[in-house]
């Protein structure tokens, strides 16, 4: 009779975990290299750039770059012109972030209706302006917001009312640019609002008719709170993207008129790329960071105290 060393038992699974484990390493390991090599090392070289006075003198010659410590950021808070541009990012953030989520969200609410035809057709429409070259429809937009000879003046001259200087006013710029970023980016946001609907069980909804609820209450307290993590997630991506605002006034008004449409990113690009102030830039670039965190961390602990997420 054999006698199975029991040694061997203990042994084997040990390896078995062992090879498994070198395993997943091999597969994450590609991955793990170009998040190092594209991110983390970027943002650690941008962190110790922004504690220096890199600029156009240290880029010649690096004899000429000099550590300055957090001297970048005092400077930064310092600066009107950056208060000026944050103020205007938050102008951005505070009305374009509800206006795409409402937007994105109603689209997807008709679209999952079974009453409308050609919905595919109406899903690729609504997302068409999502996947188009931002640059060229912003300089379309451009021209259709044209004081003299846009279309949209053209419609409010042809019911009476006067023209707008949409993009040379500052009271009307950041509201012009609104409209356009908004008409870009809702389609994503429907796509992803229309998949979590599609998830709802009709049961919910049966049984809200059968208590008597309208379309109201049932999209209140039905499709609400069904698509509640679905919303937090929507809001975090928003927020981030509008924070982030700077080929839409870079193409549509250079930041003008008077600077009302300069936001943090494009301050940022004007910083390192006009002035070659690059260790201002990267102090900018890192309070965005923690502003955007900050927002982000705010958003969680709403959602978590109104249940929205666990």
């Amino acid at each position: 009779m054999i006698v199975a060393d029991p040694t061997l038992a203990r042994v084997k699974p040990s390896r078995g975990r062992g090879a498994r484990e070198r395993a997943a390493w091999a597969f994450i390991a590609p991955a793990m290299l170009a998040i190092g090599l594209f991110f983390a090392i970027p943002v650690i070289a941008a962190l110790l750039l922004s504690l220096t006075d890199f600029d156009i003198y240290a880029l010649a010659n690096l004899d000429n770059l000099r550590f300055v410590g957090l001297q970048n950021y005092e400077r930064l808070l310092t600066n009107p012109l950056f208060w000026g541009a944050m103020k205007n990012t938050l102008t951005f953030a505070v009305l374009g972030v509800p206006l795409s989520i409402a937007a994105s969200l109603a689209a997807a609410v008709i679209l999952n209706a079974r009453v409308v035809k050609w919905r595919p057709i109406w899903r690729v429409m609504f997302f068409a302006p999502y996947v188009t070259t931002l640059v060229a429809t912003a300089v379309v937009w451009r021209y259709l917001l044209h004081t003299r000879y846009g279309v949209i003046n053209w419609g409010l001259e042809s019911i009476g009312l006067p023209a707008v200087d949409w993009l040379g006013d500052p009271s009307t710029s950041i509201p012009a640019i609104l409209m356009f970023v908004v008409w870009k980016i809702f389609g994503y946001n429907m796509l992803i609002f229309l998949a979590v609907l599609q998830t709802v069980p009709d049961d919910l909804y049966e049984a809200a008719r059968i208590d008597g609820a309208g379309p109201w209450k049932q999209f209140r307290h039905v499709t609400l709170p069904a698509i509640a993590p679905t919303m937090l997630l929507v809001s975090i991506i928003s927020v981030a993207s509008f924070f982030q605002l700077f080929a839409e006034p870079y193409v549509m008004t250079q930041g003008g008129p008077a600077q009302s449409t300069v936001t943090v990113l494009y301050f940022m690009y004007e910083e390192g790329f006009k002035w070659w102030n690059l260790g201002s830039a990267s102090a900018v670039a890192f309070v965005l960071f923690l502003c955007i965190l900050a927002i982000t961390l705010v958003q969680l602990a709403v959602a978590k105290r109104v249940g929205a997420y666990q």
